[in-house]
């Protein structure tokens, strides 16, 4: 299980950190610390459900994730289509929400493309994690997208947004043991349809 962000502490609290983030409060909720080096990433070890699980968060920038994803890969012998999960922000989500898809195109998001080309393949697990900013519905229905473009991921969020953040976290931790419980299918029964 990987999260993808930027290290070093002036990245700590920005959207594009919400892989990291969700590892934190996982590994929290477990009661392990994300701190032993291994791969180019600071890892932890736990057991959900009863099965083994690495937590790991890559010490590269984001642009190159995929050479921790991969070397952690190697590492534990793991097939990324079935041993594999990456966390990661998607501005085309709004802030709130988050998807799971088994396989996909990279869709822009450079950390995204870069565990694509490492791995020489986009049959891997992702959960995306909404950091869109909100726009009324009228711009919306105008065909206003919800990016924010790189200053916006890369700058700290505000108070309010932050408290949206740690809600879904939440809900993210619980989305992952149902994936490692029940499968991805199942989790993507439950976690993916639309709010009423």
């Amino acid at each position: 299980m990987v999260g993808l962000g930027n290290p070093g502490p002036d990245y700590f609290w920005t959207p594009h950190n919400a892989g990291f983030m969700a590892i934190d409060r996982i590994a929290e909720q477990e009661g392990v610390v994300v701190q032993n080096r291994r791969c180019r990433a600071v890892t932890a070890t736990c057991r959900m459900s009863g099965r083994e699980v690495i937590l790991a968060k890559p010490e590269t920038f984001m642009n190159l994730s995929g050479a921790s994803v991969a070397a952690l890969v190697r590492e534990y012998e793991a097939d990324p289509a079935q041993d594999l999960l990456v966390i990661y922000d998607e501005l085309d989500l709004a802030l709130g929400t988050f998807k799971i898809r088994e396989r996909g195109s990279p869709a822009g998001h450079n950390g995204a493309r870069s565990v694509t080309s490492a791995l020489g393949s986009q049959e891997w697990l992702r959960l995306r994690i909404g950091v869109g900013q909100d726009l009324p519905l009228e711009a919306i229905a105008a065909g206003a997208s919800r990016r924010g473009g790189i200053d916006y991921l890369l700058s700290p969020l505000g108070k309010r947004d932050l408290t949206v953040l740690d809600e879904v976290l939440d809900r993210v931790a619980t989305a992952t043991r149902r994936i490692i419980e029940l499968g991805p299918a199942a989790a993507m029964n439950e976690f993916n349809r639309k709010s009423e």
